[in-house]
């Protein structure tokens, strides 16, 4: 089968389309016929031994990248009895660890996948699985987002962000989303009630009373969302860098915090997401779509840290 290994940590031009052997599936796993994967920054950090995860991957040979896929199962263990051959199915794969998705096949633990709905295409699905998953686990799993919280979404119009922004208004938040103005329009379109343009403004000195933070940004940013926040609130950090004293400011103003999420693989929480989908409540945003043989440009792209919503390559 065809994939994208990354012969050596660095440079995109490490990134190989080569003949490599289809994966053997074990009793609990699926083996996946890919549509469509999505490309995150931790790719992008992987693949430039950026991220701490890189090191535990460096001991596989070969290494494919990736963790988001859409695709058709082909083949099921004996222990699989939620799903059959031929259903449509997509999630974030074995994440934390050797994902394996850059490729025309991949063998995935069952308990990883949801059914892909069936009114949204394998790019748009593949789109919605590890920053959907990410922006679900923050207001489900690592805080809880209540209906009467107001809540600020740092990074509105990215992955992540815009993700949400939709599952925070569904959940029934007002929601207030930064970003630069070129990206207003879109904000807004996500269903935010409120827009900040950070180039511009400096949200902690016009906001207050905040009661739930999504942080991405890192650094002062951290600072400045505990200023905004109330006692007692809520800030959720993605990986973005935090020092100590931030961690003692948070603590003084007895916020609950979470200072480092990592998104994991799920499939409850995919089922969630799809039902989402389904219903229309959550719409992915696909900005670029690469070829498969395109897997650098890709990579590229995520790397201007300018993109709108979401990337997807398709095979």
């Amino acid at each position: 089968m065809k994939a994208i290994v990354l012969e050596k940590f660095g440079d995109v031009k490490h990134l190989i389309y080569k003949d490599i052997e289809k994966p053997v599936i074990k009793a609990h796993e699926v083996l996946v016929k890919v549509k469509a994967v999505s490309i995150n920054p931790v790719d992008v950090k992987v693949r430039s031994r950026q991220a701490p995860l890189a090191e535990q991957l460096a001991q596989f040979d070969p290494l494919i990248l990736g963790w988001d896929i859409s695709g058709e199962l082909v083949e099921k263990g004996n222990e699989v009895i939620q799903f059959e051959i031929g259903d449509e199915v997509f999630g974030m794969v074995n994440f934390v660890g050797h994902g394996r998705a850059y490729a025309e096949y991949v063998a995935v633990p069952a308990e990883h996948l949801a059914l892909k709905p069936k009114n949204i295409s394998h790019t748009e699905a593949a789109a919605s699985t590890l920053a959907a998953l990410t922006a679900w686990q923050a207001f489900d799993r690592y805080g809880k987002l209540r209906s009467t919280d107001t809540v600020l979404i740092h990074s509105a119009s990215g992955g992540v962000g815009h993700f949400a922004v939709q599952i925070a208004k569904h959940i029934g938040a007002y929601v207030i989303g930064t970003s630069s103005s070129s990206n207003r329009d879109f904000v807004f379109q996500m269903g935010a009630d409120q827009h900040i343009d950070y180039q511009t403004t400096s949200f902690e000195k016009v906001l207050s009373d905040i009661d739930f933070v999504l942080e991405s940004v890192g650094g002062e940013n951290f600072q400045k969302s505990v200023q905004v926040l109330k006692p007692f609130g809520t800030i959720v950090t993605l990986p973005s860098g935090y020092s100590e004293k931030d961690e003692l400011k948070a603590r003084e103003k007895h916020l609950q915090a979470c200072y480092f999420m990592s998104v994991y693989s799920s499939g409850e929480d995919m089922r969630h997401i799809a039902s989402l989908l389904e219903t229309g409540a959550l719409k992915p945003y696909v900005s670029h779509i690469f070829d498969f043989d395109e897997m650098a440009e890709a990579h590229l792209q995520i790397e201007t840290g300018r993109t709108v919503g979401k990337v997807v390559v398709t095979l």
